[in-house]
């Protein structure tokens, strides 16, 4: 999956140097932070929250956020994981205290297929998708199952990681992928399958 997060020289001395000078309330310094990341965060938001408003207003909170939070970054940890942390955590607090649907409790693990879903296959039919499409296919996957996929492959989250975010345990996680792996596969998979019945019922 194509990954939207500040490539790795983005992270050396320069941008070290550039939060300093935000830290110490430089403006000129934190509008371009603002600059550089916030395309990155409001397309990880876009994929974690139901709709693009709510992204949007997302994306604006994730930054004031990081703002008033500066002073508690480390410094010897990459600016962009503190970041794309931050904003991981405040949309999943959001979909919380939204009472979005969960329906991910361990109850329905028994009922998964018990097959592998292979991330190459899905990463193959991602491929032969427009960013669009994929997002729509997103939209549709339970909120949980939908952010575990987005913190793993959009932010590169660890297992450890994601639990924290997610509050579940560890080897939950695992469990929680290979789901949303398969719903997300189904899911576009059932779209193919509309559009060639779709394009058959048009023929003459």
């Amino acid at each position: 999956m194509t990954v939207d997060r500040p490539k790795p020289e983005d992270s050396h001395a320069g941008l070290a140097e550039l939060v300093a000078r935000a830290r110490d309330g430089n403006h000129d310094a934190w509008a371009e932070i603002y600059t550089q990341f916030a395309p990155g965060i409001f397309r990880f938001c876009r994929r974690a929250m139901p709709s693009r408003e709510d992204a949007e207003d997302a994306t604006s909170e994730v930054f004031l956020k990081v703002r008033s939070k500066l002073d508690q970054y480390d410094a010897s940890r990459p600016f962009n994981a503190w970041l794309y942390r931050v904003a991981a955590n405040h949309c999943w607090d959001l979909l919380r205290r939204r009472r979005v649907r969960q329906d991910l409790e361990t109850g329905d693990i028994e009922t998964m297929p018990l097959e592998h879903a292979d991330p190459s296959q899905l990463e193959k039919l991602i491929a032969e998708k427009s960013r669009e499409e994929v997002r729509k296919a997103l939209e549709q996957l339970p909120s949980r199952t939908r952010m575990a996929l987005t913190l793993r492959y959009y932010s590169e989250m660890s297992y450890d990681e994601i639990a924290e975010t997610l509050g579940v345990r560890r080897a939950f996680v695992g469990v929680l992928l290979l789901r949303a792996r398969h719903q997300l596969r189904e899911v576009m998979e059932r779209g193919d399958a509309a559009l060639r019945r779709s394009a058959a019922g048009s023929k003459p």
